[in-house]
């Protein structure tokens, strides 16, 4: 049964303490960026945690660093070093809003990120909570967080059983939010917090199975009393999925030379090289002069999974002469410069097995 109240349960005035406590204790310690007031660092974590798992974030994170050690660097690298760094970490517009945001706060603010939250969304890429969360943990700003991890905290022990998918109501769960901060020592203390609601949301109160028994608020919990944590958060609207069949056109000279073309923005793989693609064999088969045709090798379909989409892949395999071109746009890209471009992580890895 769906839970239809709306919140049940007076917090108590040691909320914060309590989770304060329980990451003393029990928070995630290990991680890169953790341990750091560095905006420029905590910026660049926040962002591509963004629906991207820690586990796929922590090689990324220490190579763009190692290229981009700070927001002058990563200005001063080309768009397509950058969507090169981030090739297979997927939601490429966070990559291009990466850059024009170091760019911005080279240009506008002397290379140094504004110190409110208020300031910090008017940079490229950065909405509330990643404001909030470069805010708190970089200046003592109290504010509040409200990711996918802290709605699900949230809403299950205040028993919030509004609709997420409601505008008004998601204001109505930041201002609660924003209720149960922490009121005093803020520069010590906000940092902490929002890790630690962060870190409770990411290791005990999971979306399926939560382990509500190490939970430093389980007696107060609404879902816990209820009896049905995983109904919590709620939201209604489901988006929808679709599907795309697209042929790839891997035309390759014999010393390696890879034809590529910078695909269109917005679009799928927007801002990033591709093999050229089509919607139908029939129109890749045109794409190639007449007398390749016969040299055309149709490789074994695939499908790669986007959050809103399957893209069913069909690569279609030709040797060519160096001097055909097969579009105004595109180029051939020599063996040794392919891998270093920005590729869709499906097309980079056709490549390498072949």
């Amino acid at each position: 049964m769906r839970p239809t109240s709306s919140p049940t349960l007076v917090v108590p005035a040691d909320w914060d303490a309590r989770v304060l406590r329980w990451q003393a204790r029990h928070g995630r310690k290990g991680l890169p960026w953790q341990g750091t007031q560095d905006p420029y660092r905590v910026w660049l974590s926040e962002i591509m945690l963004q629906q991207t798992q820690v586990v796929t974030v922590r090689d990324y994170y220490a190579r763009f660093l190692q290229r981009c050690p700070d927001v002058r660097a990563l200005a001063s690298a080309t768009l397509d070093d950058v969507l090169a760094l981030w090739s297979g970490l997927g939601y490429y517009s966070r990559a291009r809003n990466l850059h024009a945001c170091a760019v911005q706060v080279m240009q506008a603010h002397g290379g140094e990120f504004p110190r409110t939250s208020a300031q910090l969304q008017t940079l490229p890429g950065i909405g509330p909570s990643t404001a909030a969360a470069i805010a708190s943990i970089c200046y003592g700003e109290r504010v509040a967080i409200l990711d996918g991890n802290v709605k699900r905290v949230l809403t299950r022990a205040l028993g919030f059983a509004a609709d997420l998918a409601v505008s008004a109501n998601e204001r109505a769960l930041w201002a609660r939010a924003t209720e149960l901060l922490p009121q005093r020592d803020l520069a010590r203390a906000m940092p902490r917090y929002t890790q630690a609601v962060m870190d409770l949301g990411a290791t005990v109160c999971l979306a399926r199975k939560p382990l509500c028994e190490a939970c430093p608020v389980k007696d107060i919990c609404a879902a816990r009393r209820e009896g049905q944590p995983e109904r919590y958060p709620v939201k209604t609207r489901k988006l929808k999925r679709s599907a795309q069949s697209l042929w790839l056109l891997w035309g390759q000279t014999r010393d390696g030379a890879v034809w590529m073309r910078r695909r269109p923005t917005p679009g799928v793989w927007a801002g990033l090289y591709c093999l050229e693609l089509f919607d139908c064999y029939e129109a890749l088969r045109l794409a190639v002069p007449e007398p390749c045709r016969d040299r055309l090798q149709e490789l074994p379909p695939f499908t790669h999974v986007l959050t809103h989409k399957d893209l069913h892949l069909h690569p279609v395999r030709v040797q060519l002469p160096a001097r055909t071109r097969l579009s105004t746009n595109g180029g051939w890209q020599a063996a040794d410069a392919w891998p270093a471009l920005g590729l869709p992580a499906p097309v980079r890895k056709l490549l390498h097995q072949g």
